[in-house]
């Protein structure tokens, strides 16, 4: 007698009472495939039981649909290429890792910087000239005392960035030699302004010509260490002239600069770093339109960098749109600590990751890469509660959710790669990428609570997935 029988025997019982046979049990589901797989998921799940890991799942592409919506990816239809994912260097950040012992700080830096194994592949990096408000103190590297100037800029010195900031940059390039570096200034020398002062004020006309050299003596220098850098921004968050340091820059100010005194003072000598408007956020596209709009100033222009404190992702498609030879940028963007890692990362992978490069950003970069466990190294006036991509207490690292937020794109989605075409399903946002090798990156939020099954579409052929709720999923094939 075979084995089913003695269940159904067992169920129904011998007593002749005439009950019913119980409905059928259900076939188990099919067992998991085995064997190599054609596609990797590397997964991060809003509960952080699963962080940025690499799926043992098998996953093949087949003729058959399963059940749930369809992404559709379409390799014929192209947008932008991909410059790179990553983080600010701010001088704290630089301090913190420089102060790890030397075995630590090579693993961490390897971490970050490497695409091998389980490292990252951090491919782009914003850096402060000059101190940020995530610096320990206040300085520019033309530093007078008061009541003096510096025309002739004699005094220019990249000493303070020799102990900490240099360093960790030569140590990431020997890791990385293709990261691109993005520069931006949080003031002009204090003896340049109107104010005389690290905070606030204005770049005095006088001086216009004085700062343009000082733009090309930093950038000679620092190539003169071995860096270069890719791009430089005129002025971050040049509309807001609250932070210490800062200094606010009208757009017609910024214009004026960059084709009476920057575009030609670079151009000179012999300088092919791109200069990139505006730096600040996207409800001000009238900004970074208006210099766009004069032809002397445009030339000099390789595009716009945006944050978004303020303002929708959407509105860099407005930019592009008015401009499209004209490239956007994502530069900055915090996580206020202590931080809820859900919501957090949610809201950074939808909103930047996707949003950001689905309106034509080449880039996206975090604020900021590291702070210690009180948020510092700060200025007076600094940042309170920026929340590092990671905390750093001693020897003790932390990753927090900007460092999962870029892991899901920087490690695949390499400078070079051009963004290809998908739907979006309801609760499924995504967007797709195909390296230079040919490789396909799809990264998808699960943006509602419950788990969804769901297709990858590829060439006539499917494969079939879930994700939990909350979950963001990297797919490369």
């Amino acid at each position: 007698m075979g084995s089913a029988l003695l269940g159904a025997l067992t169920l129904t019982g011998c007593g002749g009472d005439n009950k019913p046979d119980p409905k059928p049990t259900p076939p188990p589901p099919p067992p998991a495939e085995t064997g190599p797989s054609q596609v990797a998921l590397w997964l991060t799940t809003s509960s952080q039981s699963t962080l940025f890991q690499k799926s043992a799942l098998v996953l093949n592409f087949k003729e058959t649909t399963g059940a749930g919506p369809i992404i559709s990816v379409d390799t014929t239809t192209t947008y932008q290429s991909i410059d790179g994912f990553g983080y600010t260097l701010t001088g704290g950040s630089a301090m913190l890792i420089n102060q790890l012992p030397a075995s630590n700080r090579t693993a961490l830096l390897k971490e970050l910087f490497a695409t091998d194994g389980n490292n990252i592949g951090t491919s782009y990096l914003r850096i402060s000239i000059g101190a940020s408000d995530l610096s320990d103190r206040v300085f520019t590297y033309d530093d007078v005392p008061a009541g003096q100037t510096d025309p002739t800029l004699e005094k220019f010195s990249l000493e303070p960035e020799k102990k900490d900031l240099l360093p960790v940059l030569k140590e990431i390039l020997a890791i990385y030699p293709d990261l691109k570096i993005l520069g931006s200034p949080w003031t002009a020398p204090p003896w340049m302004k109107d104010n005389g002062s690290y905070k606030g004020g204005s770049l005095k006309p006088e001086y216009y010509s004085v700062y343009a050299n000082y733009f090309v003596k930093y950038l000679q220098a620092m190539q003169a260490e071995g860096i270069r850098l890719d791009a430089i921004t005129i002025q971050n968050e040049p509309l807001h002239d609250g932070n210490n340091p800062s200094m606010y820059m009208s757009a017609t100010q910024q214009g004026t600069f960059i084709k009476n005194n920057l575009g030609p003072a670079l151009k000179a000598a012999g300088l092919t770093t791109k200069i990139i408007l505006y730096d600040h956020n996207t409800d001000r596209i009238d900004y970074p339109l208006a210099i766009l709009n004069d032809p002397e100033a445009r030339q000099y222009v390789d595009g716009s960098a945006f944050h978004l404190y303020a303002g929708t992702i959407e509105a860099l498609s407005t930019v592009h749109n008015a401009f499209p030879d004209k490239h956007v940028y994502f530069t900055e963007q915090w996580v206020g600590g202590p931080g809820n890692f859900a919501a957090d990362f949610s809201w950074h992978v939808g909103t930047l990751i996707i949003g950001a490069t689905r309106n034509w950003s080449r880039n996206v970069l975090e604020w900021n890469l590291a702070s210690d466990q009180n948020y510092g190294p700060r200025t007076d006036g600094g940042c309170t509660t920026c929340l590092g991509a990671l905390t750093i207490n001693g020897t003790t690292v932390t990753r927090n959710p900007a460092y999962y937020t870029i892991a899901h794109a920087s490690k695949f989605a390499r400078p070079g790669s051009v963004r290809i075409d998908t739907n979006v399903p309801n609760g499924l946002s995504n967007v797709a990428f195909k390296n230079p090798s040919g490789q396909k990156v799809l990264i998808v939020q699960n943006s509602t609570s419950s788990s969804q099954s769901f297709n990858i579409a590829y060439r006539g052929k499917m494969v079939s997935t879930t994700l939990p709720g909350g979950a963001v999923g990297t797919y490369v094939w």
